[in-house]
């Protein structure tokens, strides 16, 4: 029996870092290669990491290393091309968010997958954060009620110097539909469907409010519409301070939070009383994956922004190896790429 997957990395970008540290520590894993077109940054992550390889040329290593599972983190123009590769080698693919930069991409992929008896999974590991974690729950034991709003957004300087504003050498993300805010639109749209997962129609108001010809868009203010409930899905450029909020409002209740600065905060109304949101936690009994409302705070604020990311990982090498289904079903991307998709689609536009 398979206790070990013999893993390796495709791209070292600045995400590898997670990833690779992840492999390096798992016990369910063997850092076997690492790839990079640079072969000083494929050597020197093969050092840091401990794998066994390091190539320059993916296809050799596919060849040669004969890896269980692929985790690629190239720039997403890349990915279904290397994907594709790597299914047909016969390798499971766990591949950066966005999986691809069209939903028919995407649906061409996963069948492709499929016709190779291999899973391929996009990384929506911001599902997987623990204040996430905990909302669902509170949704799910009816603590909540009946879910009637949601709302996410991001806000981000990414005019503000970094990787996405230099003219000189523009990043790739500016090449997908919706420009640099696709690099966020897996995040934005998986959060949303993730507690309203039908809807009915879509209106997105894109705009490029600092002008320019780099920025296809800066600014995304969207409404979508499930039968009574709604969601609100926004990013902006322009109002800082950094933030990615997530609140998910019920009949009874709401709770949210902040994935960049990383607290849980629930409110039960009680007929007849005036109470604080945190008596009311606990006079309602309110249970977070275990801990009381102080430990789970504290648990949550030595956590990185990315701590989702192992969460995800952990229980993807845990669904390959005992031949179960993955955290991240084909129907949690299709309804998160079928969103973007209706996001992008000119008729749905205000």
């Amino acid at each position: 029996m398979v206790t070990k997957l013999k893993s390796a990395v495709i791209g070292t970008g600045a995400i590898s870092k997670e990833h690779l540290s992840f492999i390096s520590k798992s016990e369910r894993a063997h850092l076997a290669s690492v790839c990079d077109l640079s072969k000083v940054s494929a050597k020197y992550a093969a050092q840091r990491f401990g794998a066994d390889s390091a190539y320059t040329d993916y296809r050799q290593m596919l060849d040669e290393v004969k890896p269980d599972i692929v985790h690629i983190l190239t720039p997403p123009h890349t990915h279904k091309r290397i994907a594709k590769d790597c299914l047909e080698a016969g390798v499971h693919v766990f591949c950066e968010k966005p999986i691809t930069p069209t939903y028919d991409e995407f649906k061409e992929l996963w069948t492709f997958a499929q016709s190779h008896n291999r899973w391929v999974i996009e990384n929506q590991n911001y599902c997987f954060n623990e204040p996430i974690l905990a909302i669902e729950k509170l949704v799910a034991d009816g603590t909540l009620g009946e879910v009637q709003e949601v709302e996410v957004r991001i806000a981000l300087p990414v005019r503000d110097g970094g990787a996405f504003a230099d003219e000189n050498l523009p990043n790739p993300i500016h090449k997908m539909p919706a420009g640099v805010i696709h690099d966020f639109m897996t995040h934005l749209c998986s959060m949303t469907v993730r507690f309203l997962p039908k809807f009915e129609r879509v209106s997105a108001a894109w705009s490029n409010h600092g002008g320019g010809d780099l920025f296809r868009y800066d600014d995304l203010d969207a409404i979508v519409i499930g039968g009574s409930a709604h969601a609100r899905i926004r990013f902006s450029c322009h109002t800082p301070p950094k933030t990615f909020t997530v609140t998910v409002r019920g009949s009874k209740g709401y709770a949210e939070t902040d994935l960049f600065q990383p607290h849980l905060r629930c409110v039960i109304p009680r007929a007849g009383e005036q109470l604080s949101p945190l008596i009311n936690h606990f006079l309602n009994g309110c249970d977070l994956i275990g801990a009381s409302f102080t430990n789970f705070r504290n648990k949550i604020m030595q956590q990185t922004t990315y701590e989702g990311i192992h969460r995800l990982l952990d229980k993807t090498y845990e669904a390959v190896i005992d031949g179960k289904e993955p955290p991240i079903s084909f129907e949690d991307m299709e309804r998160t790429h079928h969103l973007i998709n209706a996001l992008l689609l000119e008729v749905n536009h205000v």
